[in-house]
């Protein structure tokens, strides 16, 4: 599963929906890297996200490594209640780069 991206202001944004668990994390994943590998600033919407397991939020944990490793940026924007209570749950919200 690809989800859709957008350029605004020399940030790229995906936007992801649905759930994201063990069965698309790899996607997400694969997604996340090539798009840190062509720009310095990604962004991952989640606004659409009614479902995130452990593997989501490892893709993320990944994500946000490799664009730090690489010197670029990696926020999540507009994070779902559903998705901002795993993060806080595994008290990860200072960790990421957040914005509401």
């Amino acid at each position: 599963m690809s989800y859709p991206e957008k350029t605004e202001n020399d940030v790229l944004i995906i936007t992801a929906n649905g759930e994201i668990d063990l069965e698309n994390s790899g996607g997400l994943r694969e997604q996340i890297a090539s798009a840190l590998d062509a720009n310095t600033a990604v962004s991952i919407n989640m606004s659409d996200v009614n479902y995130i397991d452990s593997s989501g939020v490892a893709a993320l944990i990944e994500s946000k490594q490799r664009a730090g490793e690489g010197g670029k940026e990696f926020k999540i924007i507009k994070p779902s209640e559903a998705v901002l209570s795993v993060i806080k749950l595994a008290k990860l919200d200072s960790f990421f780069d957040i914005e509401n």
